[in-house]
């Protein structure tokens, strides 16, 4: 037999749903306006369905799925593209939204993508046959980070994320590698982007820059450097 599933997702209207799908490369494939709001959307293949609710609101939404590629990367700078095309900009924060791709303590590297109705879709490649949370790791900044990741990514709160840097970075006992100084500076800034504080991620981001890295630590941080010029731009 040949399964295959279909997430269904609410949105509170259709027609922005559709529209942000459409600027990803996606085919609308199927619409109904009455008696119930209902569209179908497809993508090689990825097929997502969606229905109506009048009382939804986006804000507040838990609906998820996950989509598994083989290119994660690829994928990824195609939506971009294509959302920058669409909304003049790449959005990164507030409805809808798109995250850089990540290595996952879970045996994955994925990136997050919600659209206007606040459903998240994860897209992710399996990079481990271990899918199971890593432990914290001991080491001060290399835990703070760990920490931080997931509750900016996964748990989607960069404000707790922000308390976890912050933390970590006001120690006066102990001093980050470079490399971990530039990943958790990056990432702070991230999230302040994300919260609407503009001060502390152009603070956060010049830090950042001015990190001194050798060589062989860029090509180790590569994610973070390209994530850097990202949010400089």
């Amino acid at each position: 037999m040949a399964e295959k599933t279909i997430p269904i997702l609410p949105c509170r209207t259709i027609q922005p749903v559709l529209e942000f799908y459409t600027a990803l490369g996606f085919e609308v494939t199927f619409q109904q306006k009455s008696p119930n709001p209902y569209a179908v959307v497809e993508r090689a293949g990825i097929e997502l369905q969606f229905f109506g609710m009048k009382q939804y609101e986006p804000a507040e939404s838990f609906s998820t799925c996950y989509v598994v590629t083989d290119d994660v990367d690829g994928l990824h700078a195609v939506f971009r593209t294509g959302l920058k095309a669409a909304y003049g900009r790449i959005p990164t924060r507030g409805l809808p939204r798109i995250g850089p791709p990540k290595d996952m303590s879970y045996g994955v590297r994925q990136f997050l993508l919600t659209d206007p109705g606040g459903n998240c879709i994860h897209i992710g490649k399996r990079t481990s046959e271990d899918q199971r949370h890593r432990r914290a790791p001991e080491e001060t900044y290399a835990r703070a980070l760990h920490h931080a990741s997931l509750l900016a990514d996964s748990k989607d709160d960069p404000a707790m994320a922000a308390k976890v840097i912050d933390r970590a970075l006001h120690l006066e006992d102990e001093q980050p590698t470079p490399v971990q100084l530039l990943r958790l500076l990056v990432l702070r800034a991230d999230v302040a982007g994300r919260l609407g504080d503009e001060g502390t991620a152009t603070a956060a981001l010049a830090e950042a820059a001015a990190v001194h890295l050798t060589a062989e630590e860029r090509q180790s941080v590569h994610d973070d450097l390209k994530r850097l010029e990202e949010l400089r731009n």
